[in-house]
């Protein structure tokens, strides 16, 4: 998955400071990492993807549905086929069904690989175009757990994260008591 826009972590990292009350730049670029970093932890607590970004997944060529692992998923916008030998082609229309469920979920099933084994499926997953879109809590989690490892991060004793970031991110959250790998009966269940 591509990294974040730089405008999005220029947002964060702003956020940040305000919430900190940083007001010089020299400590820019720990704080800018440090919100990348929580953007990733709110995204691996939620099991979504916050800020929308490309996605490329490498799955079988199978006539079983295969779930994208990143969601929620906005758009499939490519499938090749990968043979054993040779370069990557583009999959006829015909040679593959697509959908996105309810939930987000993409789904992507080959049902005439031709010389393919596997496929390359590039789809655009993401809660929000941009910080600003994010949802409330899920920014201000991120804006807390930053702020929280920037004040102790000479102080491994204080590395509990704030309760309040995972009270923040807990409505978001998705959890799955199974992964499913394939699903039946068509595109809808």
């Amino acid at each position: 998955m591509v990294g974040f826009a730089d405008a999005d972590l220029a947002a964060a990292r702003e956020a940040a400071k305000r919430y900190a009350r940083v007001e010089q730049a020299g400590e820019d670029a720990l704080i800018g990492d440090l919100a990348a970093t929580c953007l990733l932890l709110c995204e691996a607590f939620c099991g979504r993807i916050g800020l929308a970004r490309e996605a490329v997944e490498i799955l079988p060529a199978s006539a079983e549905w295969s779930r994208l692992a990143a969601g929620p998923v906005r758009s499939i916008t490519a499938v090749e086929g990968i043979p054993a030998e040779g370069a990557a082609f583009t999959l006829p229309v015909e040679s593959y069904a697509i959908d996105i469920d309810a939930e987000g979920s993409g789904w992507v099933r080959v049902t005439t690989p031709g010389a393919a084994g596997r496929v390359r499926v590039t789809y655009l997953a993401g809660l929000a175009d941009d910080w600003d879109r994010l949802p409330e809590p899920l920014r201000q989690g991120v804006v807390r757990l930053t702020t929280h490892l920037f004040a102790h991060r000479d102080d491994a004793r204080e590395g509990a994260p704030p309760a309040a970031v995972a009270a923040l991110w807990r409505p978001w959250r998705r959890v799955s008591l199974g992964e499913p790998t394939g699903r039946s009966g068509g595109p809808f269940r």
